[in-house]
């Protein structure tokens, strides 16, 4: 006859303590770690609607029924979806469930003294014994103090420990992972982002509708954006001109903070934003706009203005589009602008500098509906001419103008363009402070090695000396030798 062992049945307390390890323990949070690092993959390979909502419209436009699966699954709005929230919360509670937790008990152990002498030290590593001259435990108290031990001293023996640095730079490295989370959500929530083409010339003032894209927080409105302008006054760019980079940016503008507030002169330049509080306006790119007029056949004025163009390569050879939709009927543009024109036998028309030495501007006309009153976002920079005529093909320097069937473009002349990055990210200092603690907690967890060493007198008057290194860890064996020769007088 078989005894049959029951188990008792696992109670809701005892479900949920059983599902709390698992969840607060090491593996999971480096499960959730991965899993978070995968998930973050398709919001760098899909646009995302907040990012580039131009390019989610065209998914929709061109395969309408993926783009709704993939919509359904959030794949345009990755970092908002409830499914990556989800590992990110849940990573989240078990850093905090696995690290605290041993952060408490490795504290009280840091204050603890050393374990006791064992008894069997001839077990452990590096043992070693000789005669006493009855000086040795004086000596090795001295040099152990000196060399940052941790020491209990007994009657005839010594229990030191060194090390702790070690795993308190090990716990700082995941406490350090929990700030930088922090601060992600933190500046998730109640952080913006927005850029906008500005004029030299012009203003902008700290509203919605003059952004060209913007970005808010979970917990950000456009009630918290503070209400400065900005004009800006002059932009000078200098290039190598044998290399053609980049040598510098210098951005001068006048800031009013608020209204009320008196104006005040600033410049800006890369990587030295204006700042509003916890608000800082960046100097990202720099192009030009061709300033045009466009008349109709009667010769009144249908478009006029400067026109952001788009930069293409290092030489500002840019691209654009001029929509002229007052005309009768209505007209585009498709344009390119040259700062400094060139010709090259492959590729037509080329910049061969960035500053506007020789510029020059190569169009087409087109003629037809520009699909602006149907409700679908499109490109500043782009006409679809699918459904439109070509009436002409021209190039205009300053001052030039071109006559096509129904109308006129004169190219006026230039003025550069500055794009302004507005950003606000509360949580960047808890992720910048959480990044430099990690870094120190892993340069402490790496080249520090934890140790004991014994040393006790025995009754029959013999030293004995031996040590125990944490996960073998090396230079045990040369400590344990230099205090040896202390010991027996060597040097």
């Amino acid at each position: 006859m078989t005894n049959e062992i029951e188990i008792p049945e696992l109670g809701a307390l005892g479900l949920f303590r059983y599902s709390w390890r698992q969840l607060t323990s090491m593996r999971t949070a480096l499960i959730l770690l991965l899993m978070l690092g995968v998930a973050s993959i398709p919001g760098s390979l899909i646009p995302q609607r907040d990012q580039n909502p131009m390019k989610v419209t065209q998914y929709f436009t061109n395969s309408p029924g993926a783009a709704r699966w993939m919509d359904r699954f959030s794949l345009f709005d990755v970092y908002g979806s409830p499914w990556f929230s989800a590992i990110y919360i849940l990573l989240f509670i078990s850093l905090i469930g696995c690290v605290l937790p041993r952060s408490i008990e490795h504290f009280h152990a840091a204050r603890a003294l050393p374990p006791v002498t064992p008894k069997n030290l001839q077990r452990m590593e590096f043992y070693n014994t000789w005669d006493s001259n009855g000086s040795e435990l004086d000596r090795a108290h001295s040099w152990l103090k000196s060399s940052h031990f941790r020491i209990l001293k007994t009657d005839n023996s010594i229990s030191a420990e060194k090390g702790f640095t070690r795993e308190t730079g090990n716990l700082f490295f995941h406490l350090s992972l929990i700030l930088i989370l922090v601060g992600v959500g933190f500046g998730s929530l109640f952080g913006m982002r927005g850029e906008a083409i500005v004029n030299v010339g012009e203003r902008f003032i700290n509203v919605p509708t003059t952004y060209d894209s913007l970005t808010f927080g979970k917990l950000f409105s456009e009630k918290d954006l503070p209400p400065f302008v900005i004009t800006v006054d002059k932009f000078v760019a200098k290039y190598n001109p044998v290399t053609n980079m980049p040598e510098d940016y210098t951005l001068w503008v006048t800031e009013v903070e608020k209204p009320g507030a008196p104006a005040v002169k600033k410049i800006i330049k890369v990587n030295h934003p204006l700042t509003f509080g916890s608000t800082n306006v960046y100097l990202q790119a720099n192009g030009y706009s061709p300033i045009v007029t466009v008349r109709d056949k009667a010769g009144n004025v249908a478009l006029q203005g400067p026109i952001p163009f788009l930069p293409q390569d290092g030489n500002l050879r840019s691209i654009g589009a001029i929509k002229v939709p007052d005309a009768k009927p209505q007209i585009g543009f498709v344009a390119s602008f040259l700062p400094t024109q060139a010709r090259d036998a492959l590729r037509g028309g080329i910049s061969v500098f960035p500053e506007a030495l020789d510029p020059k501007l190569l169009f087409s006309v087109w003629r037809g509906d520009l699909a602006l009153d149907k409700g679908i976002p499109q490109s500043v920079y782009r006409i679809d001419t699918s459904k439109m005529e070509r009436i002409g093909l021209h190039s205009l320097k300053p001052g030039e103008t071109f006559f096509y069937d129904g109308g006129s473009i004169t190219f006026e002349g230039i003025v550069p363009w500055v794009n302004l990055q507005v950003v606000r990210d509360p949580g960047k200092t808890y992720a910048l402070l959480g990044g430099i603690v990690a870094i120190l907690g892993l340069l402490a967890s790496l080249f520090t090695r934890r140790r004991r060493i014994w040393i006790r007198i025995n009754d029959d008057g013999r030293v004995e000396v031996a040590g125990l290194a944490k996960n073998a860890a090396p230079g045990l064996e040369e400590e344990i030798k230099k205090l040896f020769r202390l010991l027996n007088g060597e040097k």
